[in-house]
């Protein structure tokens, strides 16, 4: 058998070779020629596409150009104007690895037009297929235009992996949204010119802040519902805007990390984020979030993965911490408040059609003249019939706090409150399991959970394996005494004296139900172990649906919510109210 021999591949199949690397699909082409953009200093970069990327990119910036002497070798592997090749840990720009140009010229019909500052005149180049033109007078005012026709018209086979061209384009606009929101001083536009025709299909101005540049990209809603974060640890720093946990979604596609202004997708960057809610979301639910992680360069390795879109931090466990911590502490800080979207959601399910002639409106009659017109239309009634609860004490009127004054129940499950500008309707079950869990984790963190001792034992059957996982935690903390009782058998002594009298074998056995979809799911640290055990504990203890409540223990309910962090939604991340406002329900009735 004859070896075959080493040779050197010739230049024109490593080019092809680092495309398959760094240009996986139109959006990665246009991931390098913008952000090659940003680091010419471009304050607006518009893109144009067509086809999904395919037969056009072109990207045109006010940068500060490229010297036509110094076309021919931005076309040659591993050369850039970014690093001098001395330290590649200190990384202050967002290309330096020197491969984007040569290898979209090695796979499509590549064209770069530029002036560069001071220039008399601007020069062009063609590269197509690897093969370079020389460089050649052009005339443009200023900047650069990259044009890329013909994308993998040198490699065919590619084209057959790539998606429809719907996908496509939406992965483009996903690659320049997250530049922009990296980069919210340049502004940007993204058209699509397919058949002929020019769509805009992203704008953005450029902005002084980056909460309106957010607001532009993830919309009012999320400007609404987002909570700023800013924290800093050993010199890493930590900002932007979290969503409230009931502005979840159904995927994570809406959240967006960042590294030093660059936009990663990091695993242990999104872990962190999901831990930091694993609170108060359900584990099908996702948070938005746009995050920011700024740090000295030498901290943070971006140059481990040829598209730079993963990282490696020097210490990703103070990052990871910083996040989880700074997270939470925003969260905590929102204390009871609950995303506006929960009422429009209700108010999209109620509204009803519009009348097609308009209805005719009487101003709103005041107290006395409502109360004289119940008299005379409804004989035996002196004033409007009312399921009210008075204010539990004198004073300043309850209507005065933001979840209102107890007025009624409904169904032994509703508490329906007046607030000085609507009503806000409470949902007791999963207000109360909130503020118990609250209870319950404030206590372990203090002293332990107080427990009660049961005056019998109760004996409980849930399996040789089960309990061993039940002996096993420490739930003597958590208010819980379990000790083994016989093959496959426990005996709990005591429970959390917060629960009140409880089933102690139906609470065991929802714990056990924690444990198993933990050990199904991603692992879970020590502390987040006993805060998901703590949260099906407190089910247990909290006020039942088809409790019949008092007005004072209403009121005390609201009262206790807008005093505790997480209260607008249940351990499950479900809201536990819904706010109304009077112009909301008058629009329910078409009366504006």
């Amino acid at each position: 058998m004859i070896l075959p021999r080493i040779r050197q591949l010739d230049e024109g199949a490593v080019n092809r070779i680092a495309a398959g690397e760094v240009v996986e699909r139109p959006a990665s082409a246009v991931k390098e020629l913008v952000e090659n953009a940003l680091d010419a200093r471009a304050t607006r970069i518009t893109i144009d596409i067509a086809d999904g990327g395919r037969t056009l990119i072109r990207v045109t910036d006010d940068g500060h150009g490229i010297e036509a002497t110094d076309l021919p070798l931005a076309l040659s592997r591993h050369a850039t104007s970014k690093i001098d090749g001395s330290n590649l840990l200190n990384i202050h720009s967002f290309g330096f690895r020197g491969e984007a140009l040569p290898s979209l010229g090695a796979v499509g019909r590549l064209t770069i037009t530029s002036r560069a500052a001071g220039a008399d005149g601007a020069a062009t180049i063609h590269v197509s297929g690897g093969r370079i033109d020389p460089v050649r007078p052009a005339a443009l005012r200023s900047g650069t235009v990259v044009e890329l026709r013909d994308l993998f018209h040198a490699t065919p086979a590619r084209l057959k992996f790539l998606k429809s061209e719907r996908s496509e384009a939406m992965a483009i606009a996903d690659v320049v949204r997250r530049l922009a929101m990296a980069e919210p001083g340049v502004a940007f536009t993204l058209r699509d010119l397919s058949d002929g025709s020019e769509r805009q299909v992203f704008r953005a101005d450029a902005a002084a802040e980056r909460a309106a540049r957010l607001a532009v990209i993830l919309g009012r809603d999320f400007a609404r519902n987002a909570l700023a974060v800013d924290a800093t640890r050993d010199g890493i720093r930590l900002t932007g805007h979290a969503g409230l946990p009931t502005f979840s979604r159904g995927n994570a596609v809406h959240q967006y990390l960042f590294v030093n202004g660059r936009p990663v997708r990091d695993r242990m960057l999104t872990g962190a984020l999901r831990g930091a809610y694993a609170d108060v979301l359900a584990k099908d639910r996702h948070a938005v979030a746009a995050l920011f992680v700024t740090c000295d360069p030498v901290l943070v390795d971006c140059n481990v993965h040829p598209a730079k879109t993963e990282v490696r931090f020097r210490d990703a466990g103070i990052v990871r911490g910083l996040i989880v911590s700074g997270l939470r502490h925003a969260l905590a800080e929102a204390g009871h408040r609950a995303s506006t979207t929960v009422a429009d959601a209700t108010l999209g399910a109620m509204r009803p059609e519009r009348p097609a002639m308009p209805i005719y409106q009487m101003d709103r009659p005041g107290p006395a003249a409502r109360a004289a017109g119940y008299a005379a239309q409804m004989p035996g009634f002196s004033e409007a019939p009312s399921a009210r609860v008075e204010p539990p004490s004198p004073g300043t009127p309850a209507e005065d706090g933001p979840l209102g004054a107890a007025r009624a129940q409904l169904h032994e499950n509703w508490i329906v409150a007046q607030t000085a500008s609507g009503i806000v309707i409470v949902d007791q079950h999963a207000a109360h399991e909130r503020l118990v869990y609250e209870r319950l984790k404030a206590q372990m963190r203090d002293r332990g959970v107080a427990a009660q001792a049961l005056l019998i034992p109760e004996i409980v059957e849930v399996g040789a394996e089960a309990a061993e996982r039940l002996t096993a935690l420490d739930l003597a903390r958590l208010g819980l005494a379990v000790e083994p009782f016989g093959p496959g058998t426990v005996a709990i002594r005591e429970t959390p004296a917060i629960l009140g009298p409880v089933s102690a074998e139906a609470l065991v056995r929802d714990i056990l139900e924690e444990i198993e979809a933990e050990e199904e799911g991603d692992p879970l640290t020590l502390q987040s172990r006993l805060d998901a055990i703590l949260s099906r504990m407190a089910c247990h203890g909290s006020v039942r649906s088809g409790r019949r409540m008092t007005g004072p223990e209403m009121n005390a309910l609201l009262r206790e919510m807008e005093a505790t962090p997480s209260s607008g939604q249940c351990n499950h991340g479900r809201p536990t109210y819904v706010e109304l406002r009077l112009a909301d329900i008058e629009r329910l009735f078409g009366r504006t």
